[in-house]
C-alpha cells in the first residue's frame, strides 16, 4: 500500500467521467488499499479513484471517528439505484477542494448497487452521512463536483481562488 497525491482543482481530471471497472483482480484490491490510506492519511472520510487520477469508478468510504476502529467500504462500479424524495443538508467539503466548506442539499437517503472486493454484486442502504458520502464520491465518478450545486457566483469565485493558487505554484 502507498499514499497517492491527490489532485485539486482546477485539475481538468477531476471533470473526467470514470470507467467501469472490468473486472475486481489483484491491481483493482491494490488501488482500492492505496485508496484507503491516501483518504485516511488526507485525512477525508471519502475518496473517489479520479481524486488520485485515476479515471476507474471506484470509491472508498470510512465514516469511523478517529477515536473509533476503522469501518473502510470500498464500492466498485458503484450505481445509486434509489433516491428519497426527502432531503438533508450537510456541510460538505472535498479532498480535492482543500480547505472550502458549504452547505449542499441532497436526498436523504439512498440504495447503490456495487461489487465489492470479491466482485460479488452489493446493495447498500443509506442514510444520514453515508447517504450523502455515497452521493458526493458517486457525483465525482461522473465529474461532478459538491460545489457545482453551488450558486454560479459562489462557484466562479471557489475556482477563481483554486485557479490562481495553481498559478503561483506552478511559478514557484
Amino acid at each position: 500500500m502507498a499514499p497517492r497525491e491527490i489532485i485539486v482543482i482546477p485539475d481538468p481530471r477531476l471533470k473526467l467521467v470514470s470507467e467501469p471497472v472490468a473486472a475486481v483482480d489483484r491491481e483493482i484490491r491494490r488501488l482500492a488499499d492505496d485508496m484507503l490510506e491516501t483518504m485516511y492519511e488526507a485525512p477525508g472520510i471519502g475518496l473517489a479513484a479520479i481524486q488520485i487520477a485515476v479515471p476507474k469508478r471506484i470509491i472508498t468510504i470510512d465514516l469511523a471517528r478517529k477515536d473509533e476502529p476503522k469501518t473502510p467500504v470500498v464500492l466498485i462500479n458503484p450505481e445509486i439505484v434509489w433516491r428519497s424524495e426527502e432531503t438533508s443538508t450537510y456541510e460538505e467539503g472535498c479532498l480535492s477542494i482543500p480547505e472550502y466548506y458549504e452547505e449542499v442539499e441532497r436526498p436523504a437517503q439512498c440504495r447503490v448497487r456495487y461489487l465489492d472486493l470479491d466482485g460479488k454484486p452489493q446493495d447498500l442502504d443509506c442514510d444520514g452521512l453515508m447517504a450523502t458520502c455515497v452521493q458526493h464520491e458517486v457525483d465525482h465518478l461522473n465529474g461532478v463536483l459538491f460545489i457545482d450545486y453551488l450558486s454560479r457566483l459562489k462557484r466562479e469565485r471557489v475556482m477563481k481562488k483554486f485557479t490562481k493558487q495553481a498559478k503561483r505554484e506552478a511559478t514557484a
